[in-house]
């Protein structure tokens, strides 16, 4: 039986059992009040992350406003490049294929000049080379009859997408011209299978082609004259700040080791530890480096910058740096080790330690300066020989270390200065746990492999200003100059004797020229034959590729195929190119991102 009981809050509904007992009765919630409670908690978390997106995004363009403006020049290029269909006069120009500008501009355009130049090259050669041989085909294929056209373009297409997908596997391909590559397999695979139905191969050929050179001659042109970012600038800047990093992590944690003992304190804790942990970026670097080191050589002459600047050697210098900060990175494992030396030992390598260290770091500080500059050092040398000598002296305090442990029998005579110095109490001490003494003698040690280190540093920059043509350095007011013969004379004669060989000056050049090419040739025919034996699976990928491809062709030469698919099975050999990956997985993630690009 239900009864109702006031309560502070409302009314509560009992109802009694029949063995006694009484149960609350809860009123049940609508179906559309839970779907609106569930609805109102979508968007409340929708709007929740649109609006941490949008800080984020903020953050991104207040801290580089540098990937604002290259969002703005993407805008300005596609703009411009839609003029081609908005005008009548422009559209008809390029025979209506103005689509293959603005899909140029999409898939050409990147942040830095030298990645807009290297896929600008890329595209333009890769379409050329596979345009003319597509067409030599065809014109082969077309003399051949009805019967034998399809077999021979399914054939070359087959060999060469093979071909060009095994070239992308060898390093200097994939490094420098993977993108061109993939364009020459897919410019290839149009052109060749399109000529069996397109009564008009080289106009549709031609126009394809003006409408590359404009969607990358506007990429270039935008990229190069408003606020470019230069490759080049960026991996020259990055490389001396990793230099003071490696300085600054370096005397920081040598200081902070010895801390207790040198009686400094530090400014402020998350300021030193970001200066400890400065090491890191130096190892993090490596791929940027090299990326932006092959990116940099697509560049021309810019700022301080000449033309074929040594950028490889950057490179090494990054190589180098990294060697010292694998050091550091062991150093830091002293700081946070379990056991530690007691005072009175470490006081024994206190001062001679920060020495090496501050001389250190002083030496690279003055490499990232010469970098920076691009002036020679006149301090450089006289800094590694006084690093050089402090080194000395810690190898000479490590050596007398044992020392302190002697048996108190000795004479007073046979301890040394140091050691009298030393509290009574613990000079009487004949041995100290081995663990305890470990941390400090490897820091010691690898402050000496440290300055090792710097001193590859020092020969890699070295190398750099030779290579690069530094400016010399000015000290003391003086400019050092080398006084040159005047050989005006001697070169009109030259000059005037070298005329009758004139001729053969030019075929020797160009007898070299074959030559050097030929060796290339065979060196990278050489290395490919080697990846091959190597890992027979690439050369296996590169015959599927030719395999699909040769398939999808045959929708092209079956009328049935071809109408069905409404004519349109350009796409589907352009989805081949685009999708097909040496492995599974990365295959099956370009297939799902694929429907949602296109």
């Amino acid at each position: 039986m239900a009864s109702d009981k006031d309560v502070t809050n409302g009314v509560e509904w009992r109802i009694k059992i029949s063995d006694g007992s009484s149960a609350i009765l809860v009123p049940e919630e609508k179906l559309a009040s839970r779907v609106l409670l569930c609805l109102k908690g979508l968007v409340v978390g929708f709007a929740l992350k649109v609006c941490k997106f949008l800080q984020k995004a903020w953050d991104l363009g207040v801290d580089d406003p540098r990937k604002v403006i290259h969002c703005l020049k993407v805008g300005m290029a596609l703009a411009v490049v839609s003029l081609f269909y908005y005008m009548r006069t422009l559209n008809e120009g390029v025979g209506g294929n103005a689509m293959w500008a603005i899909m140029t501009v999409v898939v050409v355009f990147e942040n830095c000049v030298g990645a807009t130049l290297c896929k600008s090259v890329n595209r333009v050669c890769g379409t050329c080379l596979a345009g003319f041989l597509a067409v030599g085909v065809h014109s082969v294929a077309n003399q051949s009859g009805d019967k034998f056209e399809p077999i021979i373009v399914g054939a070359s297409v087959f060999l060469l997408a093979s071909a060009a997908t095994f070239s992308r596997f060898i390093p200097s391909v994939k490094v420098r011209f993977d993108y061109g590559a993939m364009i020459f397999i897919l410019t290839f695979s149009l052109v060749s299978v399109s000529g069996y139905r397109v009564p008009q191969l080289f106009e549709m050929a031609h126009q394809r082609l003006s409408t590359i050179f404009i969607g990358t001659s506007l990429c270039i042109i935008i990229t190069m004259l408003i606020c470019p970012i230069w490759a080049g600038q960026e991996l020259h800047t990055l490389i001396t700040l990793n230099m003071d990093k490696l300085a600054n992590s370096l005397d920081g944690s040598v200081r902070e080791y010895f801390k207790d003992s040198s009686g400094s304190h530090v400014d402020s804790a998350k300021e030193c530890n970001k200066k400890l942990q400065g090491y890191k970026c130096v190892l993090s670097s490596k791929a940027t480096e090299e990326s932006m080191a092959n990116l940099a050589r697509w560049e021309p002459a810019h700022g301080p910058f000449n033309f074929r600047h040594p950028w490889k050697q950057y490179v090494k210098i990054g190589a180098s740096m990294r060697s010292c900060a694998y050091c550091i990175e062991a150093l830091n494992g002293c700081l946070n080790s379990e056991y530690q030396a007691p005072e009175s030992i470490k006081k024994h390598l206190n001062n001679i330690s920060l020495k090496v260290s501050s001389i250190s770091s002083s030496v690279i500080k003055e490499l990232a300066s010469t970098i920076k500059t691009m002036k020679k050092s006149s301090n450089i040398h006289s800094l590694v020989g006084e690093m050089n000598s402090a080194v000395q002296g810690l190898q000479n305090d490590l050596k007398s270390l044992p020392k302190l442990f002697n048996s108190p029998s000795k004479s007073e005579a046979e301890t040394p200065a140091e050691i009298k110095k030393i509290d009574p109490t613990s000079r009487t001490m004949v041995t100290l746990p081995l663990m305890e003494i470990i941390p400090l003698v490897t820091l010691a040690s690898l402050l000496i492999e440290i300055s090792t280190r710097i001193n590859g540093i020092v020969d890699a920059v070295e190398e750099l200003s030779n290579l690069a043509e530094f400016k010399n350095a000015i000290s003391n007011g003086m400019v050092w100059r080398i006084k040159v013969a005047d050989r005006s004379s001697s070169s009109q004669i030259l000059v005037s004797e070298a005329k009758p060989a004139a001729n053969n000056a030019v075929l020797v050049g160009l007898q070299g020229v074959v030559v050097r090419l030929g060796s290339k040739v065979w060196k990278f025919l050489h290395k490919a034959w080697d990846i091959g034996v190597d890992d027979p699976r690439k050369v296996i990928h590169g015959l599927k590729v030719g395999m699909a491809l040769t398939v999808l062709s045959f929708f092209y030469y079956m009328r049935p195929l071809d109408e069905g698919v409404g004519r349109n099975s350009m796409w589907a050999i352009m989805t081949v190119v685009l999708v097909f990956e040496n492995c599974v997985g990365k295959h099956s993630e370009t297939l799902i991102q694929t429907p949602l690009l296109v």
